[in-house]
C-alpha cells in the first residue's frame, strides 16, 4: 500500500491498546493482562522475542545492591503481579528485577470492589485493594514453574481476613509473615518486609511500635532466612520514627535497605477534581506521588548508614528524568507500575535508554556515581 508507515510501538499503544484497555473496568482489565501474561510466560519464543524488543544492556546501567547485581535501575513494583503468576512475561520487558506480593501466609480476597480506579488526568490511580493473593503455599507452586533469570523480590505481609475479621493478636501477624518467609525463602532473591500497608487496618499501623519490627526481626532471624530483607516503611512516619526505626533494626544484619510505601492520606496535586475522588478509599500511585517521595528519599538516605543500607524508590516514575532525580536523591533502585498502565510495555526500555543518554550528556561513567548526590 502506498504510503503506508507503521505505527511506532509507542503510539501502538497510546493509539489503539490504551483506549481499549480505558473502555474496561479498571481491575477486570488488570486482572485479564496478568491472565494473558501467565499465559504468554509458556511460550518459549515469545519471551525470547520480547526480552530482545526491550532488553537494554549496557554495563553502565549495572549496580550492585544488597549483594546482588542488577543489569540495570528498573524494578516491577510489588500490587501488579500480585501472586508471582506472570513473572517470566515481566521479567521480558527489561526489568532488572520483579517484586511479587503483596502474598500472605493465607489466601485473602482483599478488600470488596470497587477498589481500583483510574485518574487519566494525573496519569495516577487509586489502590484500595486490600492485598488480595493466591497465599504463600500457591504462590510457591506458581513460582516453581516459572523460574526467571533476575532478582526476584517477594513482598510479605500480614493476611487480610476481610471486613469484619475480629482483629489478630500480635502474634497472629507476627507468625503471618514468619510462615510466609518460611515457605517462599527458597525462591527469592531478597524479601520485602511490607510494614506500613495503607489499604488494611492490621497492615496501618502496627509496626508503629518498635518493639513489634524488633520481633518480627528475631523470629525472622530463627527460621533463618539467608537471603537480604528491606523494609517498606510509611511515607507518613516523622524524623524520630524513622531514627527509632534505625535504631531497632541496627543489630539485624539482615536488613539491607528500606523503600517508602504509598500514603493512604495524601491526595495533594490532582489535576482531577476532588468531586471525581472524593469518596474512593485508598491511597494515590502515579506522578501526584513524585515530589513528596523524593523528599522522604532523600531524608532517609541522609539519615542512615550508607555503607550498610541502600534504597529502593517507587512513585510516579514514567520517564528517564523521574528515575534519575530518584537515583540523584539517595535510591539505588527504581520501582515503577502505574507507568506501565498508562504508557505501555515499552516504557522500561525508553527510561533505561534515556538514563544512558544523561549519563552520555553529563560526561557520567557510571548510574552508581549519581546515588545521593542531591541528597548530601
Amino acid at each position: 500500500m502506498t504510503g503506508w508507515k507503521p505505527i511506532p510501538r509507542f503510539m501502538f499503544y497510546h493509539r489503539i491498546v490504551r483506549p481499549m484497555l480505558f473502555r474496561m473496568d479498571p481491575e477486570w482489565a488488570h486482572d485479564q493482562a496478568i491472565a494473558w501474561g501467565d499465559h504468554a510466560s509458556r511460550v518459549p519464543g515469545l519471551m525470547r522475542l520480547s526480552s530482545r524488543l526491550h532488553r537494554v544492556s549496557d554495563p553502565r546501567l549495572n549496580i550492585e545492591v544488597a549483594g546482588i547485581r542488577f543489569t540495570n535501575p528498573l524494578g516491577l513494583a510489588a500490587g501488579y503481579d500480585k501472586s508471582g503468576r506472570a513473572i517470566r512475561m515481566m521479567a521480558s520487558l527489561g526489568f532488572s528485577h520483579v517484586e511479587i506480593g503483596s502474598v500472605s501466609a493465607l489466601p485473602s480476597t482483599g478488600n470488596p470492589a470497587p477498589r481500583l480506579w483510574r485518574l487519566p488526568a494525573d496519569e495516577a490511580i487509586c489502590v484500595h485493594y486490600g492485598l488480595p493473593n493466591d497465599g504463600a503455599t500457591e504462590v510457591a507452586n506458581h513460582l516453581a514453574r516459572q523460574p526467571i533469570k533476575v532478582p526476584l523480590g517477594i513482598n510479605l505481609v500480614n493476611t487480610n481476613h476481610g471486613v469484619g475479621a475480629p482483629a489478630a493478636s500480635a502474634d497472629e501477624i507476627l507468625e503471618d509473615y514468619v510462615t510466609s518467609a518460611r515457605t517462599l525463602k527458597g525462591h527469592a532473591s531478597y524479601f520485602m518486609l511490607n510494614l506500613s500497608c495503607p489499604n488494611t487496618q492490621d497492615g496501618r499501623a502496627f509496626f508503629d511500635q518498635p518493639g513489634h519490627l524488633r520481633e518480627l526481626l528475631d523470629r525472622l532471624a530463627s527460621i533463618p532466612i539467608d537471603v537480604p530483607c528491606f523494609l517498606k516503611l510509611s511515607p507518613d512516619w516523622d524524623d524520630a520514627a524513622i531514627d527509632r526505626m534505625l535504631e531497632t533494626v541496627d543489630p539485624f544484619e539482615s536488613v539491607r535497605g528500606f523503600m517508602f510505601n504509598l500514603s493512604p492520606s495524601r491526595r495533594t496535586g490532582l489535576s482531577t477534581p476532588r468531586e471525581v475522588w472524593k469518596d474512593w478509599p485508598g491511597a494515590i500511585s502515579g506522578p501526584p506521588t513524585v515530589d513528596w517521595m523524593d523528599l522522604r528519599i532523600a531524608n532517609l538516605y541522609r539519615r542512615m548508614d550508607r555503607q550498610r543500607y541502600q534504597i529502593i524508590a517507587a512513585g510516579g516514575v514514567r520517564s528517564a528524568e523521574d528515575a534519575c532525580r530518584k537515583l540523584r536523591s539517595g535510591a539505588s533502585l527504581v520501582q515503577l507500575l502505574t507507568a506501565l498502565i498508562y504508557q505501555g510495555p515499552g516504557v522500561v526500555r525508553r527510561i533505561n535508554r534515556g538514563l544512558l543518554k544523561m549519563l552520555k550528556r553529563d560526561g557520567i561513567s557510571h548510574l552508581q556515581d549519581i546515588v545521593g548526590v542531591d541528597a548530601v
